[in-house]
């Protein structure tokens, strides 16, 4: 996935009340940009550090400028760019799968988007149908804190990743198929697993979905201020 137009080069100053940011260009002009992700982003919006904003094409947007990569700090040492958009993930998805990154996915195979589905009045993220329907369930991953280069999720306590849980562990029950797939926006990540510190709810009901048969799958990808690509799989340990 390509940045087009090309992102703007700037300095993050802070990150607050979930959604904004405030930047210094490289002028020393600073503005305030709509930044998406409304989770923790736990080590990943130091203050001070180099981003990468996208421009909106749309003129009444009243924050034209949205944050979309930052240089965090990487566990083997140095910095690595992260991408901290939560609205791409489900795109990198579809890249990943149709380029054979992801395992028990057929890559030629339809791929449904935001399909009502379970007990909750959940929208599963992706659908596979088939002879068993598969229920995929993408999330995004940009926490990294170990030396080992084990990335985790969440960044947060996630009622609603634990409902998607269960909603996978009830469709892997009543004869579907079922898939966490996580999407981590950073290089340096060479496996996943739970934040059990951070949410101990969560790290429990990814070892229960686990072993009631819902699969789990990572695809790290490499971020840069030109784009973000899936490169390759990494385990799930859980």
């Amino acid at each position: 996935m390509l940045f087009d137009p090309p992102l703007e080069p700037a300095t993050l100053l802070r990150r607050y009340k979930r959604f904004l940011a405030d930047v210094a260009h490289p002028d020393g002009r600073e503005e305030t940009v709509h930044c998406p992700n409304p989770g923790a982003m736990l080590g990943v919006a130091p203050e001070g550090a180099p981003c990468w904003l996208s421009r909106s094409a749309n003129k009444a947007r009243k924050l034209p400028l949205t944050l979309e990569v930052v240089d965090c700090p990487s566990s083997p040492g140095g910095t690595v760019p992260v991408g901290i958009n939560t609205n791409l993930p489900n795109k990198l998805a579809v890249e990943a799968i149709k380029a054979g990154l992801v395992e028990g996915i057929d890559p030629e195979g339809e791929l449904r988007k935001e399909v009502r589905y379970g007990e909750e009045k959940s929208r599963i993220d992706l659908l596979q149908p088939g002879e068993r329907d598969l229920y995929i369930e993408v999330k995004n991953c940009h926490l990294l804190r170990r030396e080992d280069g084990v990335a985790e999720f969440p960044d947060c306590v996630t009622a609603r990743g634990l409902k998607h849980l269960r909603e996978l562990v009830r469709a892997q029950e009543t004869g579907a198929d079922a898939l966490l797939l996580f999407i981590v926006q950073r290089g340096d990540a060479e496996a996943v697993k739970a934040a059990a510190d951070l949410d101990p709810k969560y790290a429990e009901g990814l070892s229960w979905a686990a072993e009631n048969g819902v699969h789990m799958r990572a695809v790290v990808c490499d971020v840069t201020p030109q784009g973000v690509s899936p490169r390759a799989p990494v385990p799930v340990l859980v």
